[in-house]
């Protein structure tokens, strides 16, 4: 069902409503993520939901290309419209959304820059603003969990070809694209009881990689066991798992199979399908989200543009749960 909006709430959140491709075309203007107004964090008054870019593949160790993906995604979702045609949901109408613009990162220090992430995330969180963050590869999920789990760890759903779980690579580095879960779960800041991760495949470096989650409490769906069991179930088990406790959601676009994503880092053969990722996240909605990412766009690996359309469209999926989920907590409080 639908969540009811005061008319003192429908009167602001309108004013944060993106141009209309009734009004003038979705290819004209400066692209901002879903034609969303912009917004700088210190003139962020109103914002509920802020949508930020973390131009940042620093920590890649394949293929780079990620800084680019939030310019991607924003170019890409311009073709989004204004209303959910699977679930109904017309995000705009429910929480005040914006482009809050990208963090400041620094291309070539991943530790500085997790210092710089996580000092945005902490003002967005002081400001009550829902984050939903653009990368950017996947260690960019580790200063944003910092930032929001703080108070309480929270629950994850992870979608995503690789676990994220490895303690370090090469020469001992421990912050890289495959190492973010790990760092979180030891800061505190996730709960592994509360954390599932579907679609992983491939082949792997040392197993620790899964036993060390696994024996901390995460639970993997590998993508093989997903085919077996089928999405509805799987999902129903992570809904289990979540609860309704505050949760994170990450999506790497690598779980899409690189027919439909080709331009990522990593990519690997036998993954979701893109109407199977359309499915897998608007299955989760009623969550008790707080934030979310989606990560490891590299569009110079993809000249034909599929990658960032599959972003950009997952985005505005992504940004219709952290709507949906925004007002229900509205009501809840009302």
């Amino acid at each position: 069902m639908p969540h009811r909006v005061s008319e003192a709430d429908a009167a602001r959140i309108a004013g944060f409503r993106p141009a209309s491709g009734m009004e003038t075309p979705r290819f004209a203007g400066l692209a901002s993520f879903m034609r969303l107004p912009v917004r700088a964090l210190d003139s962020a008054d109103g914002v509920e939901i802020g949508l930020v870019g973390i131009p940042f593949d620093g920590a890649t160790t394949n293929r780079p290309g990620a800084r680019l993906g939030p310019r991607g995604v924003r170019e890409a979702s311009t073709g989004t419209r204004m209303i959910n045609h699977a679930t109904g949901i017309a995000p705009y109408a429910l929480a005040a959304c914006a482009d809050l613009g990208d963090v400041p990162v620094n291309p070539i220090d991943a530790v500085e820059t997790c210092r710089r992430i996580e000092g945005f995330f902490a003002g967005l969180r002081g400001r009550g603003i829902v984050p939903f963050a653009v990368g950017g590869d996947h260690l960019v999920s580790y200063p944003i969990l910092r930032a929001l789990g703080q108070a309480r760890p929270l629950g994850l759903v992870h979608i995503d070809a690789h676990s994220d779980t490895d303690d370090a690579q090469y020469d001992g580095t421990r912050l890289t694209h495959g190492t973010p879960f790990r760092r979180a779960v030891e800061d505190g800041v996730l709960d592994p009881h509360r954390c599932v991760q579907i679609g992983i495949r491939g082949s792997m470096d040392v197993s620790d990689e899964r036993d060390w989650a696994c024996a901390q409490g995460i639970r993997i769906v590998t993508m093989e066991e997903a085919i077996a069991r089928g999405l509805p179930e799987v999902v129903a088990e992570a809904r289990a798992i979540i609860g309704a406790g505050p949760a994170y959601l990450s999506f790497d676009i690598d779980a899409l199979d690189p027919a439909y994503a080709p331009g990522t880092g990593t990519p690997e053969i036998g993954g979701f399908t893109s109407r199977e990722a359309l499915y897998l996240v608007r299955a989760l909605r009623g969550l008790n989200l707080v934030g979310a990412d989606l990560v490891e766009v590299a569009p110079p690996l993809d000249p034909s543009g599929v990658t960032a359309l599959a972003g950009g469209q997952l985005a505005f999926e992504i940004l219709c749960l952290l709507a949906d989920a925004v007002a229900a907590r509205r009501a809840g409080e009302g």
